[in-house]
Order: structure tokens, then C-alpha cells, then sequence
């Protein structure tokens, strides 16, 4: 029998990738039917490039990607209030990457593909339900396409890798519902000439009064030396209503806000303006469960831990998971015993990472300023904090979500 891995996103890709490299069968089962380049911005942390250099795909996403050099941070009149050097430049061992989120899912697609076989990385499959008996598991599947039902599939474990909106974790938790807290984001990229350095990664503003993340995520978008842009509008409001997933966004909803954001870093009104396509998401995460295996059945990437997507953090951890989730798998025959191994490995870092990006965001420096400030320019920012204890701030959200220097070198050690 095979391990039958539901989603062929990130986490399912790097999981089936850390098999194969194991010797154990596997086989992805993905709902799209074509895999191609589409989404906007991702940004791939040190400690998720450490995984995808043990996959041997490091290197191909570098080139697809910008490499960062620097974090900025600015108030909403665009003044800057802290700024650091990131991934190799702070010290790290691997790169921290802006890329495209298409371009990164073709590349694993493509890179498992290759190594797996085409019989093992099946898409336009539906999972639309997983049974369990005394021998393992059985998948019940349907074309995506045509709804036709398909033979079902028999495996030693179901790992379910198919997202914030998993049906397998459905199974299990039927009256789970996302948390929203109030907060809807807009996203788009642009094409346009570089700015700052050409890789700097900025987030000016607060959720306050109205934040946006702005970075390169291709270095050569066309002839002239143009970037393409990522951008990511975000605010929280006293509405509750909630954004509907991946659809296109109405600028009248948000611009208001930045029509006046023009500095002499960035235009940020012609950005938005300026824009190929917006989509709107809500800012959604689930409350962590306290259990994730259930016999030969267990949960990884975003069908495990939602989180904020704040932080750049989802990625790294849906890789960890998988790195982890392979090594267990491949230590023990027992399928079940396996797969509680990895959940007590990770299911309380994970939650605890949700939670800071709850209550602790990496933009906790903008905040903070503006409650020290006030809603207004600073003429000398040192007189309300310096920059020693800004960079604290932002060494300690590091140290939180587990992605310090020091943590990142650990866990590279503990391989």
C-alpha cells in the first residue's frame, strides 16, 4: 500500500518530495486539473529555504524569486521607523526569497513530478471522504472536472495537506468554523521600476489605520528593468463581515484609505491604481485543536494549523511539517504510532505560533510607535524610542515564532 497525500499544495508537494527521498511510497492526490502560475506574493523565510535546500530545490526558487535584503518598517506618513538586514545578509545560512506563489508551486509540482512519476502525482482528483479499518485506509474520489465518481484508493495512512478549508479535518471536527476577528486584506501585484533597493521588503502603517505590505516578487517583470510588485492591503474594521475567498476586490472598498500615500520612497495610491489584478481575502485562522491523528489519519500545512498569514510563517511550517512528518513515517512501521510522533513534535510549536500572530503581529513595531507617537509625524522618533530597543521588539517576534538565527541553526543541528 501507499501513504495517499490529499493536496498537492506546498505542504503536500515538499511531504511527498521528504518520502520519496525516504524510500516510501506515496501518492499526491491533487483537486485542481492543471497546476499553473497563479495568486500573488509569497515570501519564504530562512528556515523554509533551509527545507527546500535539503529537497534540492533551493537554488530554482532563488532564480524565480528576489532575494531579500532588507525588512523596512514606516509609519503611514512614510517615514521610516525601523529597518534590518534579512536571511543571509542578518546572518542566517539560506536566503530569505520574495517570489511569486505560482511560481513556487510550479517548481515543487514540476520538481516532484519528475522525481515521483506522473502515476504518482494525480491530479483533477476529489477527495470526498477517507474510511479507516483494521489494514489502513480507503480514499473515495471523483474528477474535480466532470464530478465522475473514480476507484477508490487503499493506503497505510491519509495525510491530509488540502488546506485551511481541509475536508478530511472536516471529518473530524464537523462543526469547525474559521476564526475572523474582524480584519479583511486586499491583494495585488504591479508592474513598475524598482524601488528602495529593488529587495526590500516594507510594511508601512498599522491595521489601526490602515497597513500595507509591499515587496518585489520577480526581478525582471519586462524589457525596461520593471519588477513585479506584490502588495497587500490590510485592515481591520468594526464590521464583521467577512471577505469572500480569491475574488476579485473593488477598490472603492479600500483606496480611499492610501490615496494620499504618496512618498518619496513610493507612490503607494499609483501602485494600488496601477494594479494587473486585486483579489480580496479575509484574514482567517482556526483555533488550535488538541488532537491531529486519528488512526492512520492525520493533518499537515494549513489542514493543520491555520494561521494569520502574517509573518511569512505558513510556508516554513507547512515544510517543517513535512520534513518531520517523513522522518516519522520513516522510523517506525507502526502508521498510527508514526503519525502520533509527529503530532506530539509539532502540533504545540504550530499552535503557539498562531497565537503570537494573533496577539503579537510582525507589524507590533508600527503599533507600537503610533500608540507612543500619536496619528501623526515624528519629528526625532528617538525621543519616544530607539532604535536598540525597536530592533528588541523585533528580535523577540523572531524568537517567538521560532525563526531566530540561533533557532533556525538548532533545528538545522537536530536533523
Amino acid at each position: 500500500m501507499t501513504i495517499a497525500i490529499i493536496g498537492g499544495g506546498v505542504s503536500g508537494l515538499a511531504l511527498a518530495m521528504n518520502l520519496h527521498q525516504r524510500g516510501i511510497d506515496c501518492h499526491v492526490l491533487e483537486r485542481a486539473a492543471e497546476v499553473r502560475e497563479l495568486g500573488v506574493g509569497i515570501t519564504l523565510l530562512p528556515h523554509a529555504m533551509r527545507e527546500f535546500a535539503a529537497l534540492g530545490v533551493a537554488e530554482a526558487l532563488r532564480g524565480a524569486g528576489v532575494e531579500t535584503l532588507e525588512s523596512c518598517f514606516f509609519n503611514r506618513f512614510g517615514q521610516l521607523i525601523y529597518k534590518e538586514p534579512r536571511g543571509r545578509h542578518a546572518g542566517y545560512d539560506h536566503p530569505e526569497v520574495m517570489i511569486h506563489r505560482g511560481r513556487l508551486h510550479v517548481i515543487l509540482f514540476n520538481a516532484a513530478l519528475a522525481r515521483l512519476g506522473p502515476e504518482r502525482i494525480l491530479t483533477d482528483r476529489e477527495c470526498v471522504a477517507v474510511e479507516q479499518d483494521e489494514t489502513g485506509a480507503v480514499v473515495h474520489l471523483r474528477h474535480t472536472t466532470t464530478g465522475a465518481t473514480l476507484p477508490p484508493m487503499r493506503a497505510e495512512a491519509v495525510i491530509a495537506c488540502d488546506g485551511v478549508n481541509s475536508l478530511v479535518r472536516r471529518q473530524f471536527y464537523p462543526d469547525e468554523t474559521v476564526a475572523f476577528a474582524g480584519i479583511n486584506t486586499w491583494r495585488g501585484v504591479t508592474r513598475r521600476k524598482p524601488f528602495l533597493t529593488g529587495q526590500s521588503y516594507t510594511r508601512t502603517g498599522s491595521i489601526l489605520t490602515g497597513k500595507i505590505v509591499i515587496y518585489p516578487i520577480i526581478a525582471a517583470a519586462d524589457d525596461d528593468g520593471g519588477q513585479l510588485i506584490n502588495w497587500m492591503a490590510e485592515i481591520k474594521q468594526e464590521s464583521f463581515e467577512k471577505n469572500d475567498w480569491n475574488r476579485p476586490g473593488d477598490m472603492a472598498d479600500f483606496f480611499p484609505i492610501y490615496k494620499d500615500w504618496r512618498f518619496d520612497w513610493l507612490d503607494v495610491a499609483s501602485l494600488i491604481e496601477n494594479a494587473e489584478q486585486v483579489l480580496k481575502y479575509p484574514m482567517v485562522d482556526k483555533d488550535p485543536v488538541a488532537q491531529w491523528s486519528f488512526g492512520c489519519v492525520t493533518f499537515a500545512g494549513d489542514a493543520a494549523h491555520p494561521m494569520y498569514p502574517r509573518g511569512s510563517n505558513g510556508a516554513a511550517q507547512a515544510t517543517i511539517d513535512a520534513r518531520v512528518l517523513a522522518d516519522c513515517l520513516a522510523s517506525d512501521r507502526d502508521r498510527a504510532g508514526a503519525l502520533k510522533a509527529y503530532e506530539a513534535a509539532r502540533l504545540e510549536p504550530t499552535a503557539k505560533i498562531v497565537r503570537t500572530n494573533r496577539e503579537h503581529p510582525p507589524d507590533f513595531l508600527n503599533i507600537k510607535v503610533e500608540e507612543l507617537v500619536g496619528d501623526r509625524p515624528f519629528d526625532d522618533l528617538g525621543k519616544y524610542i530607539t532604535q536598540q530597543e525597536l530592533r528588541a521588539l523585533s528580535d523577540n517576534y523572531k524568537r517567538i515564532a521560532g525563526f531566530s538565527v540561533a533557532d533556525v541553526a538548532a533545528s538545522r543541528a537536530e536533523k
